[in-house]
């Protein structure tokens, strides 16, 4: 058999770099549990039909049918391309078992068939956070997310040496209010378009907004004005006002945004901005948006998103409102990692390697491992009773700083060994787990 070639856009780490994000989905998950968000986990797979009422989307999603398929099967399949059209779905099946404001996170791959580059992957995992009301959803829900997301970075980035984030806020409702106060009948095709800035840039979306939205010169110059706004404090409000724009919903969504700033920043100063060029390109937003990226590492792109949806969730009788916001595990750590900026000390858990001086002493040395393992100390038995130095060498490069040889423990990179007891040894608390290479 061939040596088999990778898939392009679907990575998979190696062990030292699953070890990362081990301790990132870590970290995630147990943020999440300390604001009292509850885990749950989603199929992998939706009716296709539901996957195309979302946005425009329709052209990345893969679809999925038995190979065997015959006409008149069930509704075709597609693999979902985010959390948040399943998890609507899986609250309208499950809304009589929930209590509401139901508190909700999850973790699992999604998969998007777009052309695969750095930040950008055709499988990929997701940390997602929602909070979801029964007919209505208070707006402090939309401070609280982004100070459950803030936090989770702030750890990775004290505990693993990650950089820092700044996420952006914007909001649907001011939008839309401001491109109606122009005299636009519709607002969603320039919230659109003006997603695309960062790709194409102030040119490229002016051409899209006159040609094929057929805007004049000074609405799109209004637009674009509106685009370039950004403040980390309430001072965007006083720049919105001087573009001279009025309408009601322009009005209410600087009050939302004016709201959700204060309180955000109150907590985490530096690490929240507003900033009117945010939309999101999926049409189920309805107020509060957010975006995040790596300060630093700005083209990788978002690396968290969400916002406000007041009625992506509905069964025609009771509306389901929520908010909710996506950390993008792979699209942080595949492009550190692949450049070499993050990454395990180790390639392996184990912090002692238990040497074997022949087979007939094996059971021996699983008695060593046991009782190591039963205080929680990871642990691996040399797989062969070679030489000594030998086994030292094999437990260097697997980056195991401890050798047990007998009644001793020997640290292999300074040489030190002492007489220890199986039972009472402990290794530095820096050596119990792998620990986090950067190189920033």
């Amino acid at each position: 058999m061939a040596r088999p070639k990778p898939i392009s856009g679907f990575p998979e780490f190696l062990p030292a770099d699953r070890m990362v994000e081990q301790r990132v989905l870590n970290i995630i998950s147990s943020t999440a549990e300390l604001h009292g968000l509850a885990s749950v986990e989603t199929r992998a797979v939706e009716p296709l039909r539901q996957l195309t009422r979302k946005g425009e989307i329709d052209k990345e999603i893969y679809v999925v049918r038995r190979l065997h398929a015959e006409a008149g099967d069930a509704d075709e399949l597609a693999l979902h391309y985010d959390l948040t059209v399943p998890f609507a779905r899986y609250v309208l099946e499950n809304a009589g078992h929930l209590q509401f404001p139901f508190r909700r996170y999850q973790i699992q791959k999604s998969w998007r068939g777009e052309r695969p580059q750095e930040g950008r992957y055709r499988e990929f995992t997701q940390a997602d956070f929602d909070i979801v009301g029964f007919q209505d959803l208070a707006l402090h829900h939309d401070a609280e997310l982004p100070l459950v997301a803030l936090e989770a970075f702030e750890r990775m980035h004290r505990d693993l040496g990650m950089p820092p984030v700044l996420m952006r806020l914007g909001n649907r409702k001011l939008a839309q209010g401001f491109y109606a106060g122009l005299g636009i009948d519709d607002p969603s095709a320039v919230l659109q378009r003006v997603d695309k800035l960062d790709k194409i840039g102030s040119d490229g979306v002016a051409r899209l907004l006159t040609e094929q939205l057929g805007m004049d010169e000074s609405q799109t110059a209004a637009a674009l004005a509106l685009a370039r706004i950004s403040s980390t404090d309430l001072s965007f409000a006083d720049e919105v006002a001087a573009l001279g724009v009025q309408n009601p919903l322009l009005d209410e969504g600087i009050e939302e945004v004016s709201r959700v700033l204060a309180a955000v920043a109150s907590e985490f100063p530096g690490r929240i901005a507003a900033d009117l060029r945010i939309a999101r390109g999926l049409d189920y937003y309805t107020g509060t948006v957010y975006e995040t990226e790596l300060v630093g590492y700005e083209s990788i792109g978002s690396v968290s998103g969400g916002g406000r949806y007041d009625a992506l969730a509905s069964d025609g009788k009771n509306t389901y409102p929520g908010v909710g916001l996506t950390i993008g595990v792979t699209r942080i750590l595949a492009p550190l990692m692949g450049r070499g900026l993050l990454s395990a000390n180790r390639s392996v858990p184990s912090c002692v390697l238990v040497a074997v001086d022949d087979e007939e002493s094996r059971p021996a040395a699983n008695d060593v491992a046991r009782s190591l393992r039963s205080r929680g100390i990871a642990c691996e038995v040399a797989p062969k009773a070679d030489k000594y130095g030998k086994q030292i060498r094999h437990a260097d490069r697997r980056g195991i700083p401890f050798v047990w040889f007998g009644n001793s423990i020997k640290d292999i990179r300074s040489g030190e060994q002492i007489d220890a007891d199986p039972a009472t040894w402990e290794p530095p608390a820096a050596d119990l787990t792998p620990g986090i290479t950067t190189a920033w």
